[in-house]
């Protein structure tokens, strides 16, 4: 019996010959897909400092991390009591821009917040 394409659906087996040509001992070979691998993840930390006013950084988590009030006063209060608090995860390019918008924010209303990066 010979094997079609149609005997495994989705699949397009290849029938190989043994060296003699004799098709007696034929095998299919099935191609597999390699898998994507995911990217990685990097989480966006805010660091305390004694300058930038604790009505500042709720307001900053609201507006560049879409946090409520409650989640964003929680996150505030953790990076004042631990001096760090990751405040989202996010792939490379978006937890860039995500530092980028907080730090831009931070200079032009004068404060020395500072968000950073790190690889999750």
């Amino acid at each position: 019996m010979k094997l079609t394409p149609d005997h495994i659906p989705g699949l397009a087996p290849a029938i190989l010959m043994s060296s003699d040509g004799d098709d007696g001992d034929a095998g299919v070979v099935v191609e597999t897909k390699a898998r994507t691998k995911r990217p990685p993840l990097y989480k966006v930390l805010l660091l305390n400092d004694d300058y930038t006013p604790m009505e500042f950084v709720v307001a900053v988590l609201e507006r560049f991390f879409g946090m409520n009030h409650a989640q964003a006063f929680e996150i505030m209060l953790t990076v004042h009591k631990k001096g760090v608090a990751v405040v989202g995860v996010f792939s490379h390019e978006i937890a860039e821009t995500k530092v980028a918008q907080v730090m831009d924010f931070a200079r032009q209303h004068q404060h020395p917040l500072q968000c950073t990066m790190e690889k999750e």
